[in-house]
């Protein structure tokens, strides 16, 4: 599979990587890094796995309305949300790996819609292609 690229983006990491400052280069976002203190941190900042969250339950949801309109498979209302829960632990070979589970709500969408939206959205979604079969990606639709 190749990936044509119609976007890049920069991104800059300083001081000690999960403590320290995060941003784009073009300097449109810091961010002050801590580790979490259930990792042994101060949690005086934000963290990796925040960050994936927040791009993750963005991506997948703008995903799943692209797959909803040019698969004409309906309509995501404005009212979708979608909750990313991400967490971090030691992995049982070594190192640490992270969970993803996704909580999806679209109301007044029929369930059985909803779920085709949902899953053609994994199909779509640039971070559901980058994460398959590398870590637990759980999808609940409540």
């Amino acid at each position: 599979m190749s990936v044509d690229p119609k976007y890049w983006t920069e991104a800059r990491a300083t001081g000690g990587g999960r403590n320290g400052l995060s941003g784009l280069t073009s300097g449109t976002l810091t961010v002050t890094m801590a580790s979490p203190k259930e990792l042994g941190g101060s949690g005086a900042g934000h963290n990796p796995e925040e960050l994936f969250a927040v791009g993750y339950a963005a991506c997948y949801l703008g995903a799943m309305r692209f797959a909803a309109q040019t698969e004409k498979l309906g309509t995501v209302p404005d009212n979708a949300t979608v909750n990313a829960h991400v967490g971090i632990g030691p992995r049982s070979d070594g190192g640490f790996g992270l969970k993803v589970r996704l909580t999806v709500s679209l109301p007044g969408v029929d369930r059985a819609v909803a779920e085709r939206i949902v899953e053609r959205g994994h199909f779509i979604c640039p971070y559901s292609n980058a994460t398959q079969g590398n870590i637990v990606v759980e999808t609940e639709l409540v």
